[in-house]
């Protein structure tokens, strides 16, 4: 999408640019009391919610080099995946062994190299990342029948074999096994390098955990210096980890003989602490293996690193994420209970405790202080999730009231499920309830207004996973808009972090995301910088203030219509729109084919037995449209068959171009629900959600019924629901907070929009405000992206002239900071 394009899309909701081109200047006001006090902010305001999507830890935040270091890639991690994914012979026929050979029952392949011969691995992205001067530590598990030993060489070459450094050459001896280590210092860089392991000689050698880390790692703890650098530069109050959808998807058993070593497991913090050989191996939600190298016992010592409360997350024995299943056993969730009881006592249980001995044997004698405990992610079986979640709650209160629990409210922001475990939650008295939504842009300008009605008696809202669905400088601007609502109402949004944190470019499961990286470099998201300047800038308490609107003129809804499936095969008939008089705009039986249609994204679309139909069941998002753009208060209804595939069908309507439209998803998400999805440049909001599914074979009969902006929705004749869209964008937004060590003011100020805000700042007749103070601002085009070779959006700073009453213009599309001290509290 070019430039000019694209802020014409981002604006043409909030303020018209006017047709000479030139920034127009829009007037407001703000009125700010010094004097007065709003909500206390706690500490732990804003944090980083961590997960392992997009490879954020096996090369990621992890600094080991070697990808697939212990052989344990399968093909239930992925079907892609071998043993030797990464590794190629050099020699050989090298063979990936599970057998009794293994070096212990968790750690269960191993490579067996019959001499000579060896290997070679191509580690993370283009390579790995080699610097010149650096130094690597090297180490590998290894065993030989020969008795005279056998002779490895290890050498860090770029592809055509030349060598980086120095080659290591390392003897083997016994046939037991036993580790054997080396280091490297680079004189040359690289970012494709690659790892030769080489066995000279005759006879078998055995190798099992190869392994590559820089020596000059984040405090010295193993992390990636880079990529923890720019989260601790957040000074983030707490990190949630480890999740997210792989907390609580697949099997809750244990990685054991009982579950035949089961690979697609629940994420369970013992497989992940102790000597990193003895880890289990895991398939990951997200699509590929995750090593557990980075475990537990990192993901506290790196909050401790970085000044953060540690937030673990557990699973509730109900997956969620699309597989919504609860495991009915007993005696299992009893032992679920007993972990979540013993990783406190890891955390916190003084050295000679049975798991506090555990952390102090893995060098950290010290408690980590954990306060918090989460139980579940996002479940879409709310009674089922909650009956498990209290048998979490009441054990662990009563054994540890020190630990505040955190329950959750799904995976949305409204619907059934929503309303049901806030009902739950605030019954049971549950402290922290646990919030997620992704939302088009447009969905945090209308929404700023969200907790202003919440009760401020109720349970707390700790808003884990949150962002606008892309990475561009207008999506971080609406964040930062609705940030300054979350500020407003500190007494009722207690913690909050964006999601997720890190996105490999080379492996993306989901966008957006705030920090991005390759094997040798990162850069922030223009969402990083929105978060980097709220986070660093939080004040001790809110300032009370008012701010003028926009004005803002909302048009009825218009547009086509259109029908979609999703993973699923469906057909169509009798496609029908009509006028509030009745006349009839549009009807198409398909009688005649379907040359009334534009087909706009992928599937299989045609004319069958007089219904038209679309026969792939795997492709996604298969929109077809017709009609006139033009067209509103209208009637359409059609007729709708799941044929076979995971979900249902949907019908669009108000259907402007390819990314503006809403549309009906009827059995979506695995065929669990239903929801109304607003489309606005390609991002996507749900506007209302319930529990209908479909059955495949019944033909529905769907009806909308659009009138000004109104929407109501029938099933087979009944009111399904209805929704009103009236919600207005406001682009001009802010806050103020005290900075109680400094005294100042931290006065921010959103302008989402394409024109200038100039903008009357009235501080009261007792304020004593003069002088000129520091500015930090944040602008750029609406569609500008940070890469790792460009990054527009940047904090600058300036000086700006102030008084208890001063006029200042905030540019269009920024962020703008003002830091003032009002003399008259000294």
């Amino acid at each position: 999408m070019n430039r000019a394009l694209a802020v014409a899309l981002a604006t043409s909701l909030l303020v018209a640019v006017p047709a000479t081109g030139a920034a127009a200047e829009a007037d407001y006001t703000m009125t700010i009391d010094p004097s007065g006090r709003g909500a206390t902010i706690d500490d732990t305001m804003y944090g980083v919610f961590y997960e392992d999507i997009n490879r954020a830890a096996d090369g990621g935040l992890y600094a080991e080099l070697v990808q697939n270091r212990s052989f344990e890639y399968d093909p239930a991690d992925n079907a892609a995946y071998t043993g030797l994914t990464s590794w190629a012979p050099t020699g050989g026929d090298p063979q990936v062994v599970d057998d009794d050979g293994r070096m212990n029952e968790r750690n269960r392949r191993y490579l067996k190299l019959g001499l000579p011969s060896g290997v070679i691995n191509s580690g993370y992205n283009s390579g790995i990342n080699v610097e010149q001067s650096a130094r690597y530590d090297f180490s590998v598990w290894a065993r030989t029948d020969q008795a005279s030993g056998t002779k490895l060489t290890v050498a860090l070459t770029d592809p055509a074999g030349k060598d980086l450094a120095q080659p290591l050459s390392l003897t083997v001896r016994g046939d037991e096994w036993a580790e054997y280590t080396g280091s490297f210092r680079a004189r040359a860089s690289s970012t494709i390098g690659r790892l030769l392991v080489n066995g000279a000689g005759a006879g078998t050698l055995l190798l099992d955990m190869v392994s590559l880390i820089p020596q000059d790692t984040f405090k010295g703890h193993g992390l990636r210096k880079d990529l923890a650098q720019k989260i601790a530069d957040l000074r983030p109050g707490f990190v949630r980890f480890p999740g997210g959808c792989l907390v609580n998807t697949g099997s809750h058993y244990g990685y054991d003989q009982a579950s035949n070593f089961e690979r697609r497991r629940s994420y369970q913090w013992k497989d992940t602490i102790g000597p990193v050989e003895t880890r289990a191996t895991n398939w990951n939600f997200w699509g590929y293996n995750q090593s557990y190298g980075l475990g537990y016992h990192e993901y506290f010592q790196f909050s401790e690193d970085i000044g953060a409360t540690p937030l673990p997350v557990v699973p509730a024995l109900v997956t969620g994420c699309g597989q919504n299943r609860a495991t009915d056993d007993p005696q299992l969730l009893q032992r679920h209970v007993q972990d979540a009881l013993d990783l406190i006592e890891y955390a916190n249980g003084p050295a000679d405790s049975t798991w506090g001995r555990k952390r102090a044997e893995a060098g950290h004698p010290k408690p980590f202080n954990l306060k918090y405990l989460a139980v579940g992610n996002e479940e879409n079986l709310p009674n089922e999730y909650f009956a498990r979640f209290v048998e979490f709650k009441r054990v662990i209160e009563a054994k540890h009231p020190e630990i505040t629990i955190v329950g959750n409210s799904g995976p949305d922001s409204s619907g059934a499920t929503f309303d049901r475990l806030w009902e739950l939650n605030r019954a049971e008295g549950t402290a922290l309830v646990d919030e997620h939504y992704y939302r088009a842009p447009e969905w945090f300008l209308e929404n700023n207004n969200r907790y202003d009605s919440y009760d401020r008696n109720g349970p707390k809202v700790f808003l884990g996973e949150y962002a606008s669905r892309d990475n561009k400088w207008f999506n971080a601007l609406s964040e930062a808009a609705y940030m300054t609502g979350l500020e407003r109402n500190a007494d009722v949004v207690k913690m909050a972090s964006y999601a997720p944190l890190l996105s490999n470019e080379d492996h993306v499961q989901w966008k957006p995301d705030m920090i991005w990286f390759n094997n040798h470099a990162s850069w922030g998201s223009p969402s990083y910088e929105v978060q980097k300047l709220f986070m660093t800038n939080t004040g001790d308490h809110v300032v009370p203030s008012t701010a003028s609107g926009t004005p803002s003129a909302l048009e009825p809804i218009t547009g086509a219509i259109g029908l979609s499936t999703w993973a699923t095969a469906a057909c169509y008939d009798d496609v029908e729109v009509t006028a509030p008089d009745g006349a009839t705009l549009f009807s198409d039986d398909f009688s005649a084919g379907d040359a009334n249609w534009t087909r706009t994204s992928g599937g299989s679309w045609a004319v069958r037995d007089g219904r038209f139909a679309q026969s792939d069941a795997v492709t996604e998002n298969t929109l077809v449209t017709a009609g006139d753009r033009s067209w509103r208060d209208y009637d359409v209804t059609v007729k709708a068959t799941k044929q076979s595939g995971k979900e249902g069908f949907l019908l669009a309507f108000g259907v402007k171009d390819t990314g503006n439209y809403y549309w009906w998803n009827v059995g979506g998400w695995n065929n669990t629900q239903s929801a109304v999805e607003k489309h606005v440049n390609g991002a996507k909001s749900t506007v209302i959600t319930d529990s209908t599914s479909v059955e495949t074979g019944r033909e529905y009969e769907l009806k909308a019924q659009i009138r000004g902006r109104k929407v109501t929705l029938y099933l087979d004749g009944a009111k399904w629901g209805e929704f009103s869209d009236d919600k207005v964008v406001e682009p001009f937004r802010q806050v103020v907070t005290r900075d109680a060590k400094t005294g100042e003011l931290i006065v921010k100020v959103v302008n989402a929009q394409a024109s200038a805000a100039r903008t009357r700042l009235d501080f009261g007749p007792k304020a004593k405000i003069s002088g000129t103070v520091r500015a930090t601002v944040l602008k750029g085009y609406a569609d500008d992206v940070n890469t790792e070779f460009s990054q527009p959006i940047r904090p600058t700073e300036e000086k700006v002239k102030v008084s208890n009453s001063f006029t200042h213009t905030f540019p269009p599309h920024s962020v703008t900071f003002l830091r003032i001290k009002d003399r008259s509290r000294q």
